[in-house]
């Protein structure tokens, strides 16, 4: 209604749309810079392509730019390693992280500071395994060109993100992975009309009909993304000072929501699945590889499984590392809230526990679903991966796209009651 009420190109919100081209703005630069290939890679590049099956996941998230060796080849994927880092440290596993995370805003800038500095010294020690162990680059002074310039896009990257936080709209780093993944999308369309229509594979109305029903199933996944973004649970609560019966009282809620997560449990499972690949291609043993490829990585039958269960344990240690039961109870407590039928502390404990188990569960099996679409449909179709329906990027794409969207709504709806006052 914000949007409808208050028109976007309006000269009232003229700050805003300044801030929005901003942001395309920024977005544009990195478009540029995932399409330039650093010229020292260049000759070890032939023998990358088409090797990258266990290492798509950093691929998607770079805008294609993984595979090319770019300057942003990397993308911001080392700050997310560093987040989930930092974000673990601060479970009580190091003293000091937990009481940065209780200073308030403070102590989560010098959080946001220390993720940044380890997000550039993963991006450095990736770039150098991955030139020495992927692209096979033996001399030390290309090793050092290679590693420093990878190291520096991921750098100007989250420079980059901090501008668009600062000065754009959204969140910078994350409409970043965004615009990595909408880079891609042209291929995905393109390489399924091929698949289906160009190739010559099927009749030309079979290949149209097969192609009509692809881009349905990809819009209905989306909505499904959608509903699963924004569904939420509410559980009704009352304050010990207000009753519900009194004139103009409204019913508050605690949400809690379905997919609180995210796409971090999809992260998390293929950054751990990826890893005893990566170490057994480092080790150049061809025994181990099989291994791996055989029973480990989520193509095979065993890894598939594995895969799954990943998604739904990680969703349920996720859930209840950033959403704790406990401290929610202690927080309606202290406002003097409770939730109806249920007693404060231990009980009202046991039972926002409850709930999020539940709700995580649903959850869980539908990000795991999504996850596992394109897996399916490549086996059925022989489409590539790439190609096929559903995944990480979607998931990724349809959760910034909604807080964007959000943020976007939030401003209009605070100027159009600037607006009206200004006229009172």
């Amino acid at each position: 209604m914000a949007l409808k009420s208050f028109k976007i190109f309006s000269k009232d919100a003229k700050d805003l749309r300044k801030r929005i081209l901003y942001t395309f703005l920024i977005l544009g630069i990195y478009a540029l810079g995932t399409g330039i290939t650093i010229v020292w890679a260049a000759p070890w590049l032939e023998s990358l392509y088409g090797n990258l099956g266990y290492m798509g996941i950093f691929n998607l998230m770079s805008g294609g730019g993984f595979d090319r060796f770019s300057i942003f080849g990397l993308g911001v994927s080392p700050y997310i390693s560093a987040s989930i880092v930092t974000q673990l440290l601060q479970m009580d596993i190091i003293p000091y992280f937990k009481e940065l995370k209780e200073q308030g805003y403070v102590g989560r800038q010098k959080i946001n500071r220390i993720t940044r500095y380890l997000g550039i010294i993963l991006a450095f020690v990736q770039a150098y395994m991955l030139t020495v162990f992927l692209l096979k680059v033996s001399d030390v002074s290309m090793i050092l060109k290679i590693t420093l310039v990878m190291t520096a896009g991921t750098a100007f990257l989250l420079w980059l993100g901090d501008r668009i936080t600062e000065k754009g709209i959204g969140n910078g780093q994350s409409l970043l992975i965004m615009a990595s993944i909408v880079l891609s999308l042209p291929a995905v369309f393109t390489g399924s009309y091929d698949a289906f229509i160009a190739s010559g594979n099927h009749e030309l109305w079979i290949g149209i009909i097969f192609y009509v029903a692809y881009i349905l199933t990809y819009f209905l996944v989306i909505i499904g993304i959608i509903w699963l973004t924004l569904a939420e649970r509410k559980i009704p609560i009352q304050y010990a000072n207000k009753t519900v019966s009194a004139y103009g009282a409204r019913q508050s809620y605690l949400p809690l929501k379905i997919n609180y997560a995210g796409v971090m449990p999809v992260i998390f499972a293929s950054m751990l699945l990826t890893i005893p690949n990566i170490v057994v291609n480092i080790i150049g043993n061809q025994g181990a590889i099989d291994f791996v490829n055989n029973y480990i990585m989520y193509t095979s039958p065993t890894g598939f499984v594995l895969y799954i269960a990943l998604i739904i344990f990680f969703s349920y240690f996720y859930t209840f590392m950033a959403m704790n039961p406990e401290e929610m109870s202690k927080d309606l407590n202290k406002s003097g809230a409770y939730i109806p039928g249920v007693r404060p502390g231990k009980e009202t404990t046991e039972y926002i526990s409850k709930v999020v188990g539940r709700i995580t569960f649903v959850g869980s099996i539908f990000i795991a679903v999504i996850a596992a679409l394109p897996i399916v449909v490549s086996k059925l179709t022989g489409l590539s991966q790439s190609i096929a329906i559903g995944g990480t990027g979607l998931l990724i794409v349809v959760g910034v796209a909604i807080e964007t969207y959000k943020q976007i709504e939030s401003g209009l709806v605070s100027r159009k009651w600037e607006h009206k006052r200004s006229r009172i």
